[in-house]
């Protein structure tokens, strides 16, 4: 074909019209393709992501709502927490190895309680009231005060409350051998257990059902739900 003839200038410009299209196409599906990995990769990240932190966030939320506490409990805990190990001797002293209920006291103290003539606090702890440091003592005048606490035995343990006093009698014989005071409480499976702070054992948590069954097997608990 002369290469001045129109047939000639035709199939240049077909040529050329053709190149130019498959370069259009070139340089768009490029682009497109890269476009879609770059997005794609963050969507699966996240997507793996998102489930983690949403449970742990209702968890976190969650448990404020089943452990709130009054503004005396969480005095009288966060003094017990505290003080169950490392003795705040300076301002009550320590009476050697039977502190239990001087401890106990201390806190009900931090709680709001105030102090009178049957139960309270001395300078040499040894001469404060028996009801301070004596824990048969201290259920006996409980007992005169239904303005402050209730008496509850373990069958009714599932009205025990976080700040309650619990009382054990380890030899069944009607007296109180140890006063601690209830940290935490649990309802699972249609089961209550509840644990306590206390000096004498040093304990934040311990078990009630491991002291009466374990430690002193045979034992007897008993509390008292704080009213106010």
């Amino acid at each position: 074909m002369p290469r001045s003839s129109p047939s000639y200038s035709r199939a240049l410009a077909t040529i050329a019209m053709t190149a130019a299209s498959v370069a259009v196409l070139a340089a768009c599906s490029g682009p497109v393709a890269t476009a879609e990995k770059t997005e794609a990769a963050p969507k699966a990240s996240t997507s793996a992501e998102i489930p983690a932190p949403v449970q742990e966030a209702s968890k976190a939320e969650a448990a404020p709502a089943s452990a709130a506490l009054s503004a005396p409990v969480q005095a009288q805990i966060d003094y017990a927490l505290t003080y169950w190990q490392n003795y705040n001797e300076a301002e009550f002293g320590v009476l050697g190895e039977n502190d239990c209920v001087n401890f106990a006291s201390q806190t009900l103290l931090a709680r709001g309680w105030v102090q009178d003539d049957q139960w309270f606090h001395a300078d040499d702890v040894y001469s404060s009231s028996d009801t301070w440091r004596s824990s048969t003592s201290f259920r006996d005048w409980l007992e005169t005060r239904p303005d402050l606490a209730t008496a509850l035995d373990d069958s009714q343990r599932d009205q025990v409350s976080v700040g309650d006093i619990v009382q054990f009698d380890w030899d069944q014989s009607g007296d109180r051998d140890h006063t601690g005071v209830v940290t935490r409480v649990t309802h699972e499976n249609g089961s209550t257990q509840v644990f306590f702070a206390g000096h004498t054992l040093d304990s934040d948590y311990r078990s009630v059902d491991t002291a009466i069954t374990e430690d002193h097997p045979g034992g007897a608990v008993y509390y008292w739900h704080i009213v106010s």
